[in-house]
């Protein structure tokens, strides 16, 4: 049987940075028209570079990119573009004080120094794609007074009104709830019956098994092989990332809740713009147990776990750990009451990436007397001791414990920053999107860990935007929706939907 043409091929492709970095070794990937690819990988693996590659945002070391049956060369996303090849980034790129129309037809609309650009056509042809897709957005209204989901819409629009063949959607899930993920795969399903192409990039196995047709792993920057999805099995593919069998649901023993360690009573917070992100909110999380809180980014939560670990204000209400009043009070003297928190950036907050790998694993704990000789000077001998038994104990892979943080992998990093934070001894653990942008192999060793500290009579607050991560490690849960709490209920009573309705800000 003859093999039909691809679309797109992308051969042998390689990419050295300037400091010697191997990203990508030779990538050969084949899409064919109508179909739904997926692109999976570790973290770190190639994938996202390999589309910023064809999305002409990089340029190859070297191979060739074949598009309907022609070699092209693109210099910039413009001329991506012009071909008929969009990508959708992870982080949005919308101006948010333009409206969602603006932002569509921005640099569209409009050629020449006396052209004037035709609103209203360009508004009638929105709408009829919207309609079309059944994928709504509301044309007038600023950017910034939307929520992500919406955004995300915009972002795919801005795409398909420009007519492009191919869509790449890089993790176009992260920030949705699971109807505005169903609804998403609904339109994915009519652009492919409309002959479109989809290049779809996510960690998540049970969505690349629902959507795609086919599926290619790369793994440190190789391909190491290319399935038909109803062929595969989530086990599988996650084999073929990491290179080993990896236990992809988490086992948990009977929930047997002791004290309470922590509490939180009609909290109140504001926003960086003087809005009431936490509105009066009360919960407790016991020893021997973990509380999960879910919902979309951007409802209330960074503001919520700032203030819990002394890094914002607390406008009105109480904070207790271990009965006693700890309001107000600054990150040290927290971790000496028995609190670790594992931040939800560990770039930006959880590591100082140009230090070395010894001296972030000791950040938040470098005054202890276990660090210091007996001039109350730090005594690296010790810190660099410390950092070995971290490295041995949570499998991190690092070139030296002397050589800058920076040289991890994202997973290793994350690793690190959970180990040190268990290294405190707390009684009271925040991991907030403890698992985010880690691959499949990191990603099942953190949540491990985080049931063997629950079952160490530790008490852990999880907040994530991960939905499957907080129904799995969960005892019990709560889906926050503009500062508020929908409901707090058990994993297993309750149904999908029942939590879409809640994310989406249904109160139960």
């Amino acid at each position: 049987m003859e093999e039909r043409t691809p679309v797109l091929e992308m051969r042998d492709i390689v990419k050295v940075y300037s400091d010697g970095t191997r990203a990508l070794n030779g990538v050969t990937i084949k899409v064919y028209k109508g179909e739904i690819f997926g692109l999976l990988g570790e973290n770190g693996a190639g994938k996202t570079t390999l589309m910023k590659i064809l999305f002409g945002m990089l340029k190859p070391t070297a191979g060739k990119i074949f598009f309907q049956g022609s070699e092209v060369h693109f210099k910039s996303p413009a001329d991506a573009i012009a071909r008929g090849i969009g990508m959708v980034h992870q982080h949005f790129t919308l101006v948010e004080v333009f409206t969602a129309l603006e932002n569509i037809i921005l640099g569209k609309e409009g050629h020449g120094l006396f052209s004037k650009i035709d609103v209203k056509n360009a508004k009638k042809k929105l709408q009829t794609l919207m309609d079309e897709l059944n994928f709504q957005v509301p044309l007038d209204v600023p950017v910034e007074n939307l929520p992500v989901g919406i955004q995300q819409r915009i972002e795919i629009l801005k795409m398909l009104y420009r007519n492009v063949d191919v869509l790449i959607l890089d993790e176009p899930t992260a920030v949705l709830t699971p109807i505005e993920v169903k609804e998403l795969f609904d339109v994915l399903r009519k652009l492919k019956a409309q002959g479109k192409t989809i290049i779809f990039i996510s960690h998540k196995l049970n969505e690349v098994m629902e959507i795609t047709d086919r599926v290619t792993v790369i793994r440190k920057g190789k391909v190491i092989g290319t399935v038909n999805t109803s062929e595969a099995t989530p086990q599988l593919l996650a084999r073929m990332m990491v290179g080993r069998d990896v236990v992809l649901r988490i086992q948990k023993k009977p929930h047997k809740p002791g004290k309470t360690v922590f509490r939180v009573e009609d909290l109140w917070v504001k926003g960086d713009r003087g809005e009431d992100a936490v509105r009066g909110l009360s919960f407790e999380v016991k020893a021997g147990e973990i509380f999960g809180i879910a919902g979309v980014e951007g409802n209330g939560q960074s503001e919520l776990i700032e203030a819990i670990a002394g890094l914002r204000d607390v406008e009105k209400g109480r904070v207790y750990l271990m009965g006693k009043d700890i309001t107000g009070k600054k990150p040290r003297e927290l971790y000496d009451m028995g609190m670790a928190h594992i931040p939800e950036d560990r770039t930006h907050m959880g590591l100082i990436l140009e230090m070395s790998v010894m001296e972030n694993a000791i950040l938040g704990m470098h005054w202890r007397r276990e660090f210091s000789n007996g001039w109350r000077l730090i005594d690296w001998g010790k810190v660099e001791g410390h950092a070995k038994e971290l490295i041995d104990e949570f499998e991190i892979v690092a070139p030296g414990t002397r050589r800058p943080v920076k040289s991890l992998s994202g997973g290793n990093q994350q690793k690190l920053i959970v180990a040190r934070e268990v290294s405190k001894r707390p009684e009271f653990i925040i991991a907030a999107q403890p698992t985010r942008g880690v691959d499949v192999a990191s990603t099942e060793y953190i949540r491990n860990y985080l049931v063997k500290l629950r079952d160490e009579d530790k008490a852990v607050l999880l907040i994530s935007a991960d939905l499957d991560e907080v129904l799995q490690l969960s005892d019990r849960m709560a889906i926050m929706y503009e500062g508020q709490f929908m409901g707090v209920v058990k994993p297993d009573e309750v149904t999908e939907e029942q939590i879409g309705l809640m994310m989406g800000g249904v109160s139960q």
